[in-house]
């Protein structure tokens, strides 16, 4: 096994024999700026395997959505990590205000965390935006759909709403652990992937 794939599989404790195929879903490596920010907030990237990977939606959970997503907006000043850090893709919690996509995305998962949000409901993605490339968001996996926390949008929106093109996510069953994708708007997709173990 080459070096780059044993590390992989430490790091997800996982290996390509647990994903069963799945419309076009299958593990792949994380993007290199999460196994980073995973070594360094280790209680960022497990969850329990008991945890739902959905959350009921109620009026308070929908009004606690939108204070998190528009309080971390406003908080974080966007500048690119190279600009930020001297370096490409250093995923972090901000705590000097600065980041770019995938820290609002991390940041907005940890609050909303703190706030009694299960996990495994929580997971970033990566897109394709018609404008602005790759971009990294939060989609929160509700009963009621799958609902997307971006730092372009103060507006939460609903998956299908959205322009992006979508290429790979955490996966429900292990958040350490990418999937790709081509589409997320249902749990389907990453849950059934699942038994990442």
């Amino acid at each position: 096994m080459p070096v780059a794939a044993a590390a992989f599989a430490i790091f997800c404790n996982a290996k390509a024999s647990d994903v069963p195929a799945l419309a076009g879903a299958r593990l792949i490596p994380p993007p290199a700026g999460f196994i980073s920010f995973c070594l360094r907030f280790p209680d960022q990237c497990d969850a329990p395997a008991n945890e739902p990977m959905t959350v009921s939606l109620d009026s308070a959970r929908w009004r606690l959505l939108r204070r998190v997503n528009t309080a971390v907006n406003q908080t974080i000043w966007p500048e690119d990590d190279t600009s930020h850090y001297g370096r490409p893709e250093y995923w972090t919690i901000p705590s000097d205000g600065y980041g770019d996509c995938e820290d609002y995305a991390l940041t907005k998962r940890r609050d909303l965390i703190l706030a009694g949000f299960p996990r495994r409901a929580l997971r970033i993605a990566i897109a394709e935006t018609p404008l602005n490339g790759r971009h990294a968001v939060l989609i929160v996996m509700t009963e009621s759909g799958a609902f997307i926390l971006d730092n372009l949008l103060d507006a939460i929106v609903e998956i299908h709403q959205s322009a992006y093109r979508w290429i790979e996510q955490q996966d429900a069953s292990n958040p350490r652990a990418w999937i790709t994708l081509t589409d997320p708007t249902t749990s389907g997709a990453a849950t059934a992937v699942g038994s990442v173990k």
